[in-house]
């Protein structure tokens, strides 16, 4: 309550403070060649007044003394302009650009996605529609940096440059999914990429703003659910589409309307599919057996999603909130228990059961005043629930009941612009069954960041810092798995509280310089520290879905038997250098960003060379059981990971453009010690766009490189090229805007193994599909 009751003050002393006088300024909007632009976007940055620019290119808007215009159209350079209470009769030009900008949430000071000094992609409108998939993985994996953990086709995370888990934060609206897809492959994540309105990818540290889980980027999934503009009308939108590979369907809808300030928001997708097909591949087993398979068994997904959320808009206050549910039952491949059953050994599959339930909430309130512009509270609840479902009974249950605050305070003092703020978090974890390898844990994190910018002329620098008291509580039940054990005797069990503390310092510098309209160079360096995950420091159990015994940190193993001796866990340290140069002006651009990531103490799996048998406990891999599992211990050693990803497009005719894209990463451990684990291959794509009047085509083509730089325990996996294919029809059917549309993804039926996967030898990706469907909006 002491902290509520501070800043409840806090705000009720700012909103009390005297505001500047407002003035009226004027101007007009214009392109390089004087020509007017009208509907152009005009705010006064960080504040909520906008107003269009009318048919001849004119606007009038209020404004504080000392204030910045920003004004944006689409297929234009956004443009920013400081203007006083005596501006007047304004002259405005935006330079044409082939690429879209837009607005990026994730950035916090309402940077586009040119103005963003760190590496950013955003994938909305159609674009995000036409390649959206059930998982954030899938969606995003064709993105330069970007690629996909594939658990299967309903279980996939984004692996931002060699980074996945714990690493990449997803967020939804800037709060924490607050599942449990950082706790295991298997784990699918909840947020859903088919009713967001864009999806924002940070590459690189992005601490500063969310805490030490995104020490390799940010997944941030934007929806108005909460809505934060008004609707004036009522407006909607439905889609229907079949997949062939997977037999799936599935059906979306989405409804607003409002009225006098008062806005309302429901949205809904119902999806059910089959096992996916795939083209012929063989799976070895340890006894020599060799099956010849042509679909990926247990992959089907039944799922359902429900969200509704209102808000009232005013001139200065919006207040909202949001409800969304989620239940989905899905396979998961290679995750089968065996039984005996009259001397034979059957496999039996399991799948999750997978429900959320997930509360936001946002008060927001622009102030007319000198230094303090916005004042802005987002607040979340989650309860996340995920079953293992085995034989019709419930063999482990996840659950993660999670409470987040993030308020933010956008100021203005003197030339610098900025935000400062306090983030507050607290994850409920619990694990119940025989899959239980992470003991019950209470991980509460506090935090104060600052970010401030400064423009010097074309230069714009941005300085940031963060400090975070992070905190994990458990109850460890210590009992020794050794050579000769046969039998554990609860009896004899020990539960130890266990306490521990880290204090995550983050910092960043960073500037653009956009040294002529439309091109730009940006660099930035950051220091980024990360505490282990309770998975990651207290594991001692099982793990089906990966086939290991899984040891934490905290763990350490004398004479085949493991002590809990949670002594001397050091943070993982990232100290991260980006350089990107960029152009978006006319019909040719660019984005290359290079990287080299220094990591102390980069937490990992690493294989102790023994083995877990049920009824030996820990014992060596030489003459064990069969059915015996490796043993992985997480442990930390120094890692450099480093690389280059780019995009760059040519506007070959007004209906023709041409993308190529790449990306390469290389992550080892240093002294010589080996290659990190399970680190996607290099990629290099082309993609052609034609539109022909009211059909648009689009082909891509991407070949996946050969893995070779693999670890002991690791097999390298060969490389393979994909071809896909887009077909848009636009219709006109009076007031509802249609269109129909045919996708055919691996047009040539390739065979294709990920190598970022646990089960990359059992589960190869799909093979051609063609998914029809239809959309109309309203």
């Amino acid at each position: 309550m002491t902290k509520l009751t501070l800043i409840s003050s806090a705000i009720f002393s700012v909103l009390c403070s005297q505001s500047a006088l407002a003035a009226t300024v004027t101007g007009k909007v214009m392109d390089d060649k004087n020509q007017l632009i009208k509907n152009a976007s005009i705010h006064v940055h960080g504040k909520n007044q906008s107003v269009k620019s009318n048919d001849l290119g004119e606007f009038a808007i209020d404004i504080d003394a000392n204030s910045q215009l920003h004004i944006s159209k689409d297929n234009y350079i956004d443009s920013r302009i400081t203007v006083t209470e005596s501006s007047n009769n304004l002259s405005v030009s935006l330079k044409p650009t082939s690429v879209e900008t837009v607005v990026v949430y994730a950035s916090a000071l309402h940077k586009n996605s040119l103005e963003m000094i760190s590496p950013v992609s955003v994938l909305s409108g159609d674009e995000l529609r036409n390649k959206s998939k059930p998982t954030l993985g899938e969606t995003l994996k064709g993105l330069p940096g970007v690629n996909a953990s594939y658990f299967g086709p309903v279980s996939s995370s984004p692996i931002i440059r060699g980074l996945d888990g714990p690493r990449v934060k997803i967020t939804q609206n800037g709060l924490d999914a607050s599942d449990a897809s950082r706790i295991g492959p298997d784990h699918a994540t909840s947020s859903d990429s088919l009713a967001a309105e864009q999806i924002e990818v940070l590459r690189g540290p992005s601490t500063l703003l969310y805490g030490s889980g995104a020490i390799g980027g940010v997944v941030n999934v934007v929806d108005n659910r909460i809505p934060t503009s008004n609707i004036d009308e009522l407006t909607g939108a439905a889609e229907y589409s079949h997949d062939t590979v997977s037999n799936s369907n599935t059906v979306a809808a989405k409804l607003e309307t409002g009225n006098e300030g008062f806005n309302f928001h429901f949205d809904g997708t119902k999806r059910s599919g089959d096992d996916y097909q795939t083209p012929t591949f063989t799976i070895a087993h340890d006894d020599g057996d060799v099956e010849t398979e042509s679909s990926v068994e247990n992959t089907f997904i039944d799922s359902e999603t429900l969200n509704f959320g209102t808000s009232y808009v005013g001139d200065h206050l919006t207040i909202g909130f949001s409800y969304g549910s989620i239940d989905t039952d899905y396979g998961i491949p290679g995750h089968e228990h065996h039984h005996d059953h009259e001397g034979e050994t059957e496999e039996e599959p399991v799948y999750a059961h997978l429900e959320q339930d997930r509360w936001q909430g946002l008060v927001s309130y622009a102030l007319h005043n000198n230094w303090i512009e916005t004042i802005n509270l987002r607040v979340g609840y989650t309860d996340y629930s995920h079953s293992e479902i085995e034989d019709g009974e419930i063999g482990t249950t996840f659950k993660n009941k999670t409470t987040e605050a993030r308020l933010n305070v956008e100021h203005k003092f003197a030339d610098w612009h900025g935000m400062m703020g306090y983030h507050y978090s607290d994850s409920d974890y619990d694990a119940i069954g025989e899959e239980a390898f992470t003991p019950a844990s209470v991980t509460t994190t506090n935090a104060l960041y600052l970010l401030e910018e400064r423009k010097f002329g074309d230069v714009t620098i941005e300085l940031g810092a963060r400090i975070e008291d992070y905190k994990i509580e458990s109850q460890i039940t210590a009992h020794e798995h050794s050579h000769d054990e046969v039998e554990i005797d609860h009896s004899d069990e020990e539960t130890i509280g266990y306490n521990k503390s880290f204090t995550n310092l983050s910092a960043s510098a960073g500037a653009i310089w956009q040294y002529k309209p439309g091109h730009s160079i940006a660099t930035s360096i950051s220091h980024s520290e990360r505490a282990p995950l309770s998975a990651e420091l207290l594991s001692n159990g099982l793990h089906i879905a990966t086939g290991t015994y899984e040891l934490g940190l905290g763990y350490n193993i004398e004479d085949n038997e493991a002590h809990f001796e949670p002594e001397n866990i050091k943070q993982e340290t990232s100290t991260n250098l980006d350089l990107s140069f960029r152009r978006f002006s006319g019909d040719f651009g660019y984005t290359v960003n290079f990287f080299y990531n220094d990591i102390k103490n980069f937490y990992f799996q690493e294989n102790t060379g023994l083995v877990y048998d049920e009824e030996d406990g820990l014992e060596s891999a030489i003459g064990a059981h069969d059915d015996a599992v490796a043993v992985y211990q997480f442990t930390s050693k120094d890692a450099e990971l480093y690389g280059i990803e780019f995009d760059a497009h040519y506007q070959v005719t007004p209906s023709a453009m041409v993308k190529v894209f790449g990306d390469s990463t290389r992550a080892k451990l240093k002294d010589d010690e080996g290659n990190l684990p399970r680190i996607p291959a290099n990629k290099l794509g082309s993609e052609l766009q034609y539109d022909l009047g009211d059909l648009q085509l689009t082909l891509t083509g991407t070949h996946y490189f050969d893995q070779n730089d693999v670890t002991a325990f690791e097999t390298k996996t060969d490389g393979y090229t994909l071809f896909d294919a887009q077909a848009n029809y636009q219709l006109g059917l009076g007031g509802v805007d249609a269109q129909l549309y045919i996708n055919v993804d691996n047009i040539t039926d390739e065979l294709g193994f990920v190598h970022s996967s646990f089960i990359k030898d059992k589960a190869p990706l799909p093979g051609r599909n063609f998914r029809f469907g239809v959309r109309g909006y309203f």
